[in-house]
């Protein structure tokens, strides 16, 4: 599949076309999307364009998020060769900021990227992440969050052999724990950093509180959080805040898991133990209504000449210059197509439209399940 993806790329035919023209392989690829009508043939090169700085650190201005390359929305296994040939290509195409954590596969994203990164690691930047309470050793989920001092700093030491390195560039708590002060949170971390095992760190969906107090105990790089056209919610409090203090803005799920990019319509019927199958946005009475989002993205995207999911990437690079999507994926024709998206500019006047139009269109459904978004926004305890 990657020579004939790459050659219709190369023809500018878009992802979505593609499975169009393959007709009946498409079908059995549900997770995939259905076809969509071709739009006029793509300009822009399929290149990282630029880099960026999340804090003092360095990166393209797009990275790549390795979630789903052990298993693929909790669903089919990928072909590892075949991500290990992804994240090189990557690094080929410009990208040097790869995203993973401990808990996905679990540990097994680790030890991909690091086998991918392996031979340019001194080139990149990688990140990973703790904060659930994963046994570091075997990778069996326990229950509930642990940012204990001594966990992270055992999650870490098995980071970095699954990694294949000798520091993390950048280290997220990945979920706050509510039994655990940030500042003892921090304390860890910058123990970490004193031995050179971590250089950087910072937070994921963390409350706007622990934010304050992390980066008063020890300054904050980046924040990561769901960020799209498809859910704006750090707009409010959290990008402003990292405006204040000078933290960069990691979005995870950029492309909406898939939606943006047209994948997701109302004949796509989920795989059995697909995890987007839970969020409510997804309902077969919430997607017809989010759908017009889907068709206002290849409105632009026909105006920009580019594919569909270039163009909510380069909204995302519009809004700030610290700003750094990580979107994800499986297939190389698609990793290809998102590098690209660095090179599609929006305009002052441009981006002043399209925000426009994308708030005109009231997003319906809550983004994930209520179990899931309990854990987004919370609070650590005090410092006793």
């Amino acid at each position: 599949m990657r020579n004939i993806d790459d050659s219709y790329i190369k023809r500018g035919i878009d992802r979505r076309s593609f499975l169009g023209i393959t007709g009946a392989a498409a079908v059995a690829m549900v997770a995939e999307g259905l076809s969509t009508p071709a739009i006029a043939e793509p300009s822009v090169q399929a290149h990282v364009n630029g880099r960026r700085k999340l804090g003092s650190l360095e990166v393209s201005t797009v990275g790549l998020g390795v979630q789903n390359m052990s298993r693929k929305y909790e669903t089919t296994v990928p072909y590892r060769p075949e991500m290990i040939d992804i994240i090189r290509a990557a690094y080929d195409h410009g990208v040097t900021f790869f995203d993973t954590a401990e808990a996905y596969g679990p540990l097994e994203c680790e030890r991909i990227l690091g086998e991918g990164i392996a031979p340019f690691r001194n080139k990149v930047v990688i990140t990973s992440k703790f904060g659930w309470n994963i046994d570091p050793d075997t990778g069996q989920f326990r229950m509930g969050l642990n940012s204990k001092p001594d966990h992270i700093k055992r999650a870490v030491e098995g980071m970095l052999k699954r990694l294949r390195t000798d520091r993390i560039d950048l280290l997220y708590q990945h979920r706050v724990d509510p039994q655990v002060p940030i500042e003892d949170v921090a304390g860890a971390v910058k123990d970490l950093i004193s031995e050179g095992k971590v250089l950087h760190w910072g937070l994921c969906e963390m409350g706007p509180n622990t934010l304050r107090r992390a980066h008063a105990a020890l300054p904050v790089t980046a924040v990561q959080n769901e960020y799209s056209m498809l859910w704006r919610g750090p707009e409010e409090v959290v990008i402003p805040m990292c405006q204040e203090l000078g933290i960069g803005f990691v979005p995870w799920s950029p492309l909406g898991v898939q939606f943006l990019t047209g994948a997701i319509d109302e004949n796509t019927r989920f795989a059995p133990g697909d995890i987007r199958s839970a969020e409510p946005r997804f309902s077969s009475e919430n997607l017809k209504h989010n759908l017009e989002l889907v068709k206002l993205v290849k409105r632009w995207a026909e105006r920009k000449q580019a594919a569909p999911v270039q163009i909510p990437l380069a909204w995302l690079l519009a809004q700030k210059p610290w700003i750094v999507p990580i979107p994800g994926t499986t297939q190389m024709a698609h990793m290809i197509e998102n590098v690209g998206g660095s090179s599609v500019k929006l305009g002052p006047d441009e981006l002043k439209e399209l925000n426009a139009s994308v708030s005109s269109i009231q997003i319906q459904g809550k983004r994930l399940p209520d179990g899931v978004l309990a854990l987004s926004g919370v609070e650590a305890p005090p410092k006793s």
